[in-house]
C-alpha cells in the first residue's frame, strides 16, 4: 500500500469536496467578515438554497431569519442592528478571535411558508488558517430540525382543512367570507379541533397573505415572558435581556397576528393587550419609544369567554373588541362521517414523511375509531393513526393496531414524577411541549407546584 495516498488525497479537491459534502451535519465556511464563503450539499438543502446561494450571504440570513439584515458591505460595522447580538455571529467570532473550537447555541426567527417559527440550533465553531486568510468552519449539529421545517408536501384540501359534513362546509364558507374582512375575529371550539388550521386558512386567503402569520401561545408563558414576546424589550431591560428583541406585534405589521389560549391572559395583560386594539401601539419592555403596527388580530380559545366574561375573569371591552366575527369549529364527534375521509389523510401524511407507502386501513378498523368519542378531537385522530401506522408494521391498520383505549383496555399511565425531581430547562420546556404549554399541568408532569414552574421561567428567562 503507499503510505504517501492519505497525504495525496488531503491534496485532492475531488477528494476534500466530496468529503465536505458527505458529513452528516450542516457545514458552512465563514470569513472574517461572517460571510459564507462554502457550504455543504446537506446544509444548503436543508435550508431549501440551490447550490452555491449560500454564498456571500450571513448565517442567519442563510437560514432564513427574519432579523438577519442585509448590508450594503461586508464590515462589521454595517452588519443589522439585530445581527450585532446575534449567537451564530458571536461564535464565529470567538472561534476567530480566541481560537480553539467553540460550541454554543443560536436561536432565529425563520419565516416558513408565511409563519414565524422559533428555532435554536446547536453549533460548532473553529477557525484555521489559510493563504487567502482566516475563516471559521461553523457545523450545525442538528440539521435534522432545519429539515423539519419544509412541510412535506399533500394534496390540497379545502383550505388546507379535510371534511365534507354539513357543519365544515359552513365552516369553510365562513372561512370564505370573513377573511377578506380586515376584522379581528375569535375561534372557538375544543382542543385539538384545528383552530390553528382555522387561522391559517383566514391569513391565507386574506390581502394580508404576502405578510407574515405569527403564531402565540397565551397560555404557555407567565406574564413577564409573555409581555416580551409579545412587544419586544430593550437591551438591559431585565436580568437575562442581552439583546434588544423585536416582539410578536412587531413582527406581524403588515400581516396577522395569531393569539392561542386568549383566554389565558391575566388581567393585567388584558389592560396591555386592548391598547393595542384600540390604538395599534405599545412600548418595548424597557423602551419608552411608542411603536405603530398595522397587524390583524385572530384570537383563539377553547374557553367560555362569554362565561368568564359573566364571572368578571375576561374584561367585556376586550372580548367585545375581539368577537367582531365569532367562527366555532365543530368537534370531532359531531362530524363522524368526516373520520375514514380524515384517517386517510393522516395515513397519507405518515407515509409521504417516512417515504414509505402504507396499504391503508381495513373496514373493522374504521369502524371502531368511527364508535370513538374522540375527547381529543382531530389531533387524537392524527397521533391514533401514527401508533397504529407504526404497530401495524406495513400491514393494513386493523383494530388490534390502535391504541389500548379500542381494544376496551385502559393505556397505562406514566409514573408520576419525584417531587424532588430538578428542573433543568430541558425538561421543563419537554413539559410544557407534552402539555400543549398548559402550565398547571406541565408542573404536575415535573412534579413541582405551579409556583415553583412559575419561579423557575422567570429565573431562567434567557434560556427559554
Amino acid at each position: 500500500m503507499n503510505l504517501e495516498m492519505p497525504h495525496e488525497l488531503m491534496k485532492s479537491p475531488e477528494f476534500l469536496e466530496t468529503l465536505f459534502d458527505s458529513i452528516p451535519c450542516g457545514v458552512i465556511v465563514v470569513d472574517e467578515n461572517r460571510c459564507i464563503r462554502a457550504a455543504n450539499r446537506i446544509f444548503e438543502s436543508a435550508v431549501g438554497l440551490e447550490r452555491g446561494d449560500a454564498i456571500g450571504s450571513c448565517e442567519g440570513s442563510a437560514i432564513g431569519c427574519l432579523n438577519a439584515g442585509k448590508s450594503h458591505s461586508h464590515g462589521f460595522q454595517s452588519i443589522a442592528e439585530d445581527c450585532q447580538t446575534c449567537e451564530a455571529r458571536h461564535l464565529a467570532v470567538k472561534a476567530l478571535e480566541m481560537g480553539g473550537i467553540q460550541r454554543g447555541r443560536a436561536h432565529f426567527q425563520i419565516n416558513v411558508d408565511g409563519r414565524v417559527e422559533d428555532l435554536t440550533l446547536t453549533l460548532n465553531a473553529a477557525p484555521f488558517d489559510c493563504d487567502s486568510g482566516r475563516f471559521a468552519i461553523v457545523i450545525v449539529e442538528d440539521i435534522t430540525r432545519l429539515r423539519g421545517l419544509q412541510k412535506p408536501s399533500h394534496e390540497a384540501t379545502t383550505l388546507g382543512m379535510v371534511g365534507s359534513d354539513p357543519a365544515m362546509e359552513d365552516l369553510f364558507d365562513t372561512v370564505r367570507q370573513v377573511a377578506p374582512l380586515d376584522v379581528p375575529v375569535l375561534i372557538q371550539g375544543e382542543s385539538g379541533t384545528g383552530k390553528e388550521l382555522v387561522a391559517n386558512a383566514l391569513h391565507a386567503e386574506s390581502r394580508r397573505s404576502d405578510g407574515l402569520l405569527v403564531p402565540v401561545n397565551c397560555g404557555a408563558l407567565p406574564d413577564g415572558l409573555l409581555e416580551s414576546e409579545l412587544f419586544g424589550h430593550v437591551k438591559g431591560a431585565f436580568t437575562g435581556a442581552v439583546r434588544d428583541k423585536k416582539g410578536r406585534f412587531h413582527l406581524a405589521d403588515r400581516g396577522t397576528i395569531f393569539l392561542d389560549e386568549i383566554g389565558e391572559l391575566s388581567p393585567q395583560m388584558q389592560v396591555k393587550f386592548l391598547r393595542v386594539l384600540q390604538n395599534g401601539t405599545f412600548e418595548r419592555v424597557g423602551d419608552e419609544k411608542t411603536i405603530e403596527v398595522d397587524a390583524r388580530v385572530i384570537c383563539a380559545t377553547n374557553r367560555d369567554l362569554e362565561s368568564d366574561v359573566a364571572a368578571g375573569r375576561f374584561r367585556a371591552d376586550l372580548f367585545y373588541r375581539l368577537c367582531v366575527v365569532p367562527i366555532n369549529v365543530p368537534t370531532l364527534r359531531s362530524r363522524p362521517g368526516d373520520i375514514p375521509e380524515l384517517a386517510g389523510f393522516f395515513l397519507k401524511k405518515v407515509s409521504n414523511e417516512s417515504d414509505r407507502v402504507h396499504p391503508g386501513i381495513t373496514d373493522e378498523a374504521v369502524e371502531s375509531m368511527m364508535k370513538h368519542r374522540w375527547p381529543g378531537n382531530v389531533r387524537e385522530l392524527e397521533n391514533t393513526i401514527r401508533y397504529a401506522a407504526i404497530k401495524s408494521q406495513g400491514m393494513p391498520i386493523q383494530t388490534r393496531h390502535l391504541p389500548p383505549q379500542f381494544q376496551g383496555k385502559s393505556p397505562s399511565k406514566p409514573a408520576p414524577a419525584a417531587r424532588t425531581r430538578k428542573l433543568d430547562p430541558d425538561n421543563v420546556r419537554d413539559a410544557l411541549e407534552v402539555t400543549n404549554g398548559n402550565k398547571s399541568k406541565a408542573a404536575r408532569h415535573l412534579g413541582v407546584s405551579r409556583a415553583t414552574l412559575y419561579r423557575f421561567l422567570n429565573e431562567n428567562l434567557l434560556v427559554l
